[in-house]
């Protein structure tokens, strides 16, 4: 509110930012809560349809199908709508979904309301949650990451007990009503997501010029359009091209891996306790330890990651956490007696929150702000092939050999390898890249030179990120002196690798 530069142009780090985060803390706690508290009311649901377990489970199947697989769709939508009107269209489907379910009469019905609609409405919401809040935070990203993915543990220990009681007392009926009731809060979280100035996805125009806003968003290095040298401005709903990133292609091969193996040991856990013996009551209060670790870890690892020594690392730092995880599930395969799976899951909920925390940092310091809405989609899309292949084969598998000890093996070094890989290939093939010396005028990266060709620049304009790169502070022409001190913005690629 003064004369001379100021940091509006720049995330927050605060204000209303603090609003975006609990609403993306409520969604990102709907979003993986409720798929799995929906199992509550499975034996009911067998009871009145008359079904098996494996039929009544596609229920939550087809809803985290839709959560992962739509990823893509939901970033052409963010991309030409905007964050706030996807997120209250997507909360009122999400309702609607479950408000129709309570009427089903048949397991089909089921499955394209409670799966397909809720799991739609689900995705809309949780996907551009996680843009904006990478447009409230830059230096506190990676507390604000940890905090909104610690609503994950928080409501599915919530919701869990929260879906018995409704059952008990108004059957799965009204229990599903009652709950489509209370997914319309993510309409109420999508209604803060007020864009911060100057910055944020904004619904594109076709026009012969850029707008306003898409000035000052390609001012904020947030560009969602492309113009031809002498035509009309161009749509970019899906930026592609993010794939032939070097960063993010060992982003997204380090994701494949980790979602096959990494959701495996919780889903069977009960069952294993169960098999060695366990009481029915203390093999299920296994799962509250890795939730009651997991609330503390997330935020904890956030906030460390945030520390100045650590962030420029963060991508080691997020192989560390593969690597912890992966070999609890190792060591702890031979696991029987009742004190060493208490063990194993306070080392899993450590390690899988911290896993929570840091993934989506990661991909928002490799890709940058202006791609990451594309960047997530495909990602999502990614990991919900590997969800549809890990778990499902590990059941086969006890099924066929009625051994849980290989399944921990199997996913164990599942997870170690997506570390493995995601340190090896940071430390040899993206720092060698990044150690190799910048041909002239490409100080910004290839994709920036060509997205400045295709705009018709005279030159590349600097942008704030360059994925997988060294950015060099290089003053363009024209430019004024540079600033005494330069925060690292969201793409800066020393966060990134």
């Amino acid at each position: 509110m003064g004369a001379g530069p100021r940091r509006g142009v720049g995330p927050p780090d605060g204000g209303w930012g603090w609003a975006v985060l609990g609403a993306c803390f409520v969604v990102t706690g709907f979003a993986y809560g409720f798929p799995k508290a929906v199992s509550v009311f499975f034996r009911a649901l067998m009871s009145d349809f008359g079904a098996g377990y494996s039929d009544t489970a596609w229920v939550s199947s087809i809803m985290l199908a839709m959560l992962y697989g739509t990823g893509p769709v939901s970033s052409i939508l963010v991309t030409r709508f905007g964050c706030r009107p996807v997120m209250l269209v997507g909360g009122l489907l999400a309702s609607a979904g479950m408000i129709l379910a309570s009427f089903a009469t048949r397991l089909l019905e089921l499955y394209l309301t409670a799966g397909v609609l809720t799991g739609l409405g689900l995705a809309l919401n949780f996907q551009p949650s996680l843009i904006m809040l990478g447009l409230y935070f830059d230096r506190r990203r990676p507390l604000a990451n940890g905090l909104a993915a610690a609503g994950s543990p928080v409501f599915l220990s919530a919701l869990s007990p929260l879906g018995q009681q409704l059952l008990v007392h108004f059957g799965w009926r009204g229990g599903f009503l009652l709950l489509g009731g209370l997914l319309l809060h993510c309409c109420a979280c999508g209604a803060v997501m007020r864009p911060p100035p100057g910055s944020g996805p904004r619904p594109l125009r076709d026009s012969a010029g850029d707008a306003p806003e898409e000035a000052e968003a390609d001012r904020a290095g947030l560009s969602l359009s492309e113009a031809p040298p002498g035509g009309r401005t161009r749509r970019r709903l899906l930026d592609v091209t993010v794939c032939a990133d070097r960063a993010f292609a060992v982003y997204a091969v380090t994701k494949f891996l980790m979602a096959l193996g990494l959701f495996v040991p919780a889903i069977l856990l009960v069952n294993y306790a169960k098999d060695a013996g366990v009481p029915d009551a203390d093999a299920a209060f296994l799962l509250s330890i890795v939730g009651f670790v997991d609330i503390v870890a997330r935020p904890a690892c956030g906030a460390l990651a945030g520390l100045p020594r650590l962030r420029p690392h963060i991508a080691y730092l997020f192989s560390l956490a593969l690597l912890a995880n992966g070999l609890t599930d190792l060591s702890s395969a031979r696991a029987r007696s009742y004190g060493t799976l208490v063990a194993f899951c306070i080392a899993f909920g450590l390690s899988y929150g911290m896993v929570g925390a840091l993934q989506f940092e990661v991909l928002m310091a490799t890709v940058g702000a202006h791609r990451f809405p594309s960047a997530l989609g495909l990602v999502l899309l990614i990991e919900a092939v590997a969800v549809l292949i890990g778990p499902p084969s590990a059941g086969r598998l006890v099924d066929a050999l009625k051994n849980y000890e290989i399944i921990f093996y199997l996913a164990g070094s599942e997870v170690v390898l997506a570390g493995v890989f995601m340190a090896v290939a940071t430390k040899c093939c993206l720092r060698r890249s990044q150690d190799a010396p910048p041909s002239p005028g490409t100080e910004g990266g290839a994709s920036d030179t060509e997205d400045a060709e295709e705009e018709g620049d005279p030159e590349p304009l600097p942008t704030e990120e360059s994925p997988g790169l060294e950015a060099l502070e290089v003053p363009s022409p024209g430019a004024g002196p540079a600033e005494p001190e330069v925060e690292a913005g969201p793409g800066r690629a020393s966060e990134s690798v």
